[in-house]
């Protein structure tokens, strides 16, 4: 069975800076070094000020792709935040390269839209895709998301913007 973790503020502070025997402390699973590596840093970073500004939305944003039966963080998942006064989440998600093409994403991606869809103040999911990740946006696209735009983001580049419906109807 595949879960997201959710994290507290002490565990994003010392992931932000690359401290993994500080965050396994504070943590509720055993995280991996994939998530403490300088390039996640700046999320983590992200993270921890959020969770300093609101502690409730610790709820919310990045977690842990946490595979139960082999006792095993996968990588990373969850929101940008709460839902904002439009009713939208952002969704984000990585794999750890060692533990990829296994369902990993897809299983967060599934969490992730199965929660917005249950909860009431979310009415839509969007997410961002680099141009050149084909296999996120194939995934992305075998859920009903659409093109809507695209944005540029100091740390990842050019996106392309995706959203769909938190609760699709029937067709």
């Amino acid at each position: 069975m595949i879960t997201i973790v959710h994290l507290t503020g002490p565990v994003f502070h010392a992931l932000a800076v690359g401290d993994l025997e500080a965050a396994n402390a504070a943590s509720p699973v055993l995280l991996s070094s994939y998530l403490a590596r300088p390039e996640a840093r700046g999320v983590w970073r992200m993270r921890a000020a959020q969770a300093d500004e609101d502690p409730a939305s610790a709820a919310w944003v990045t977690g842990v792709i946490w595979d139960a039966e082999r006792r095993l963080a996968v990588g990373r998942a969850g929101y940008h935040g709460p839902p904002d006064a439009a009713g939208m989440v952002e969704i984000g998600y990585a794999v750890d390269p060692a533990h990829r093409r296994r369902g990993y994403a897809r299983a967060a991606l599934e969490a992730l839209l199965h929660r917005a869809s249950e909860e009431p103040d979310v009415r839509t999911v969007r997410v961002t895709i680099s141009p050149d990740n084909v296999a996120s946006y194939r995934l992305a696209a075998q859920y009903g998301f659409a093109e809507v735009g695209e944005q540029w983001d100091d740390e990842d580049g050019l996106e392309i913007v995706y959203e769909r419906a938190a609760r699709l109807r029937p067709t």
